[in-house]
């Protein structure tokens, strides 16, 4: 009960009945007695707990102001290339040249596959490319005979037609001079006939005068004989007459098979030049098969000397030798894989940071890399080279689909790919697959990004 409540009741009490004497409150055993405050204790309560507050604030702020300007995550690997090594060719393997985890330089020879196969056709494809340059060399000589034969011919035939046409027009030339033959033949009969129609009538009258005895038988005889002559000599401008037709007959017929020895001459020209352009063509034709021909032998060559150098198998990079599976007398195809080479020149961080992290992130800040395998002893130095173009789910096999309705919000991690410094792994300590915890100072400098 309170102390006021129970005063007012002991004055009641006493105006009551003034002639009992006061009663005392009387306290129970059990309850605990109330104890007077201690001010300087409360004092001393204060002042703790405000240096406590201060001490939080001054550890606090440092922390803050660290933690802040810094994004980290234990989500990160090493990772690096993997470089597969296969035949490009089928064969047997004969001898492996490395082990498991074996470091080789690149140009290092790692497997030697048998070469007897590859050999013979390589000597094969030799002997083809001989022989198709031979092809070649024959083809090309051809083309200059064919050109100078054609041409032979062309002029060959053109002297013909030349002699033709002079054929033609000495023909000409023997027609005008038969014709002009058989006009004085014409013109020689016109004249005898007259000298023998004068002879005639001339004999006649000798005739009556003989037998007048007016003239002699001397005279008349001469008469008679001048009349027997200038018959003779119709016939033999008759006869002329006849041979000039007859040569004007021949010179027409010899002009006319000059005509067509010229047409045929022309013809023959004409297929000889059409026969010349087919056969240069032809000639040039061959040559450029036997060309091609040959470049396809010289192929086949590259290729069978190609595949005999495909029997030994190089590293192509400097690395170590990981997963071999390649043994002596194993049959092995084109593309089957039968080691990897790792490169560890050439390695990098991919740190999964939460998408809430990249506010501040960009392209060229420095990292602070903690491998798991060495602690904090050793800190590695990089920067941030590049951020990836979606998160990691969405390259997953089986991306998240939320189309369903069922969508519940989840933080998703983007990949960020960090570069190291150089000769930060010049001892090659970092492998493909460490576990990392990379720190990206935000506040560092970004001028890589340009």
């Amino acid at each position: 009960m309170p102390v006021e409540q129970q005063q007012g009741q002991q004055s009641a009490e006493q105006n009551q009945a003034p002639s009992e004497a006061p009663v005392q409150p009387r306290l129970d055993e059990d309850s605990p007695r109330k104890r007077p405050r201690n001010p300087r204790r409360r004092r001393t309560i204060r002042f703790v707990i405000l240096a406590l507050v201060v001490v939080a604030a001054i550890v606090a702020i440092p922390v803050y102001a660290y933690y802040s300007v810094r994004e980290s995550t234990d989500d990160a690997q090493i990772d690096g290339h993997v470089v597969p090594i296969s035949p490009r060719i089928a064969g047997t393997i004969i001898s492996v040249l490395v082990k498991d985890n074996q470091p080789v330089k690149a140009g290092q020879e790692l497997v030697r596959l048998d070469p007897a196969d590859y050999q013979v056709a390589f000597e094969q494809a030799q002997a083809q490319l001989a022989s198709s340059q031979a092809n070649t060399s024959e083809s090309q000589e051809n083309v200059p005979i064919t050109s100078i034969n054609t041409l032979s011919q062309v002029s060959t035939t053109g002297t013909q037609v030349d002699e033709a046409r002079a054929a033609v027009a000495s023909a000409q030339q023997a027609i005008d001079a038969a014709r002009a033959r058989l006009n004085s033949a014409n013109a020689s009969l016109v004249e005898k006939q007259a000298n023998y129609a004068k002879a005639q009538k001339d004999l006649a009258r000798m005739k009556d005068l003989v037998e007048k005895d007016e003239i002699s038988k001397q005279e008349y005889d001469a008469a008679v004989a001048a009349a027997e002559a200038n018959s003779a000599q119709v016939q033999t401008a008759n006869a002329d007459i006849v041979e000039a037709q007859h040569n004007v007959d021949q010179a027409i017929a010899q002009q006319n098979q000059s005509k067509a020895r010229l047409a045929t001459t022309m013809v023959q020209q004409r297929q000889s030049e059409q026969v010349r352009a087919r056969q240069e063509a032809v000639s040039q034709a061959r040559f450029k098969q036997a060309q091609a021909q040959g470049q396809q032998r010289q192929a086949d060559l590259d290729l069978a000397k190609l595949n005999l150098e495909y029997t030994v198998l190089k590293a192509p990079v400097d690395g170590v030798v990981s997963r071999k599976t390649a043994e002596p007398g194993m049959q092995v195809s084109p593309g089957q894989q039968i080691m990897a080479l790792v490169p560890l020149d050439d390695v990098w961080v991919t740190a999964n940071f939460k998408e809430t992290q990249l506010k501040k992130m960009r392209v060229g800040q420095k990292v602070d890399i903690e491998v798991d395998t060495y602690g904090s002893s050793r800190k590695y130095r990089g920067h941030i080279d590049s951020i990836a173009a979606a998160s990691g789910a969405r390259f997953s096999l089986l991306p998240p689909e939320n189309a369903t309705g069922n969508y519940v919000k989840v933080v998703q991690r983007v990949p960020v790919k960090i570069l190291l410094e150089p000769g930060e792994n010049r001892d090659h300590l970092l492998l493909p697959g460490m576990s990392v915890t990379p720190t990206v100072l935000l506040n560092s400098s970004n001028d890589r990004s340009s």
